[in-house]
């Protein structure tokens, strides 16, 4: 079986939210389309508490994108976002929720940052979605969202390393830093994920 992965469309990453990606709003119309081509649709969400350390409002003296060392690995530090209840936390009214069978919920440990869908950044929980997706029988995962260089990317490597077939659909994702996306998306294109654009569908 083929599935969809939709990434982080959640009010905090579009235009007006607390941690915008550029344009990411101009995603959605497609991939409300790509659903319907999948028998398998599921979602991760960014679900912090308000103490987590990854932001800097907890942190006296820092400033969003500084960055510090947390749990041994190295944190960019972000304005709060995706606050668990808060409206920032909600997916974009505009997303088409109704083919999406699971939610996969990410960030929860207020001690550790967790960008992939599959696991925290220092790997010591899973979310369960590999689990997941192997009891479904997944042939390949099809991945879209937000960040394309951030969420998008890590949950790539993760895939991989779970030996999942991955391709990310370029022109429904969105990135932060274009120059960094081009890098990340060769990165990845290398350890063996696909880039496909979505006209492949």
């Amino acid at each position: 079986m083929n599935v969809f992965l939709i990434v982080d469309i959640q009010n905090d990453f579009l235009p007006g939210g607390a941690l915008a990606v550029g344009n990411g709003d101009r995603i959605i119309p497609l991939i409300n389309r790509l659903q319907h081509k999948f028998d398998l649709v599921v979602a991760t969400q960014d679900w912090h508490p308000r103490d987590h350390k990854s932001f800097a409002s907890n942190h006296p003296g820092k400033i969003p994108f500084d960055e510090i060392m947390l749990e041994g690995l190295k944190q960019v530090l972000w304005p709060d976002h995706c606050v668990q209840g808060s409206p920032g936390a909600d997916f974009s009214g505009l997303l088409d929720m109704n083919k999406v069978e699971a939610i996969f919920r990410k960030g929860m440990d207020p001690e550790i940052d967790s960008y992939s869908a599959f696991y925290d950044n220092g790997h010591k929980k899973s979310t369960g979605l590999a689990d997941f997706l192997r009891g479904r029988k997944t042939d390949k995962i099809f991945m879209a969202g937000l960040a394309k260089d951030f969420c998008v990317y890590y949950s790539v490597k993760d895939a991989l390393h779970e030996g999942f077939n991955i391709a990310v659909i370029e022109d429904a994702s969105m990135p932060i830093n274009e120059k960094e996306s081009v890098e990340k998306m060769n990165e990845i294109k290398r350890l063996g994920a696909e880039i496909i654009h979505s006209s492949s569908f």
